[in-house]
């Protein structure tokens, strides 16, 4: 394992809202791949229950990225416990599903305030450090809703387009400093959550399936791996994209 460009030996790698879902499964992938991983979060007790399921090169610190002011402190405490930041991987995110009509000013701004802006202000604290060391690695997750409208998420689809653009700007300003910055876009993935969506409303997983090429739903799983791709010296030479993990759902007709 150690000669492959995939290999993430050695490397630490800080991922927000990794207790569940996709920053779980990243944590998966990446402790796999060989890399220690920080999780965060806002509830300690689903970052303790995850870290005792991911072993014992899993650790967590509690932080809510939308409390701004807490950002370069928590860093800071970040780097003397568990030491640099090689990988940031930029998960942790809300939804609201309403009609545009009914989302009040607050509810916008609450999505954009964690979505947006804790993702970028903690991005460039972990920026500030990695700079100096002149290597990194930042992958932010976007959504199918920055690549073409889905109804009644007015608020999330502008969060996730926001972190689409910053994600091509990031990489710009960072390239020389040896930090890359790339995107993961995921489809439709198994989840309890995405089963009940569709128990309740069986036509919208028939149109899911249809649209989707593979004619199926993504797993965790393959998040992780790309995520894995996304931070190893395989993809040395990529920065500023965003990938689609979605079964071709994003090119489906």
């Amino acid at each position: 394992m150690s000669d492959s460009p995939f290999n993430l030996s050695g490397k630490l790698a800080l991922i927000t809202g990794g207790g569940t879902g996709l920053g779980f499964g990243i944590s998966k992938a990446y402790l796999k791949a060989g890399a220690k991983v920080v999780i965060t979060g806002r509830r300690e007790s689903v970052l303790k229950e995850a870290v005792e399921k991911l072993g014992p090169n899993a650790s967590y610190m509690v932080n809510d990225v939308s409390k701004l002011s807490s950002l370069p402190g928590f860093v800071d405490q970040f780097e003397k416990m568990f030491g640099p930041v090689d990988i940031l991987v930029n998960n942790a995110g809300i939804n609201l599903k309403k009609h545009l009509t009914e989302v009040s000013d607050e509810e916008f701004l609450n999505i954009i305030q964690t979505n947006v802006n804790g993702l970028f202000a903690l991005t460039r604290e972990v920026a500030k450090k990695m700079i100096p060391r002149k290597q990194g690695v930042v992958i932010n997750i976007t959504s199918m809703a920055a690549l073409y409208g889905i109804p009644n998420v007015t608020a999330y689809t502008s969060s996730k387009t926001a972190v689409l653009g910053m994600t091509k700007s990031l990489a710009v300003d960072l390239a020389k400093d040896g930090i890359r910055v790339n995107a993961i876009a995921p489809g439709f993935i198994d989840s309890p959550m995405l089963r009940k969506a569709f128990d309740s409303d069986p036509a919208r997983e028939r149109r899911v399936l249809e649209r989707t090429p593979m004619n199926a739903l993504g797993e965790a799983a393959d998040i992780g791996l790309a995520a894995v791709y996304l931070a190893s010296e395989a993809a040395k030479f990529v920065t500023g994209v965003n990938l689609p993990v979605d079964g071709g759902n994003s090119i489906g007709f």
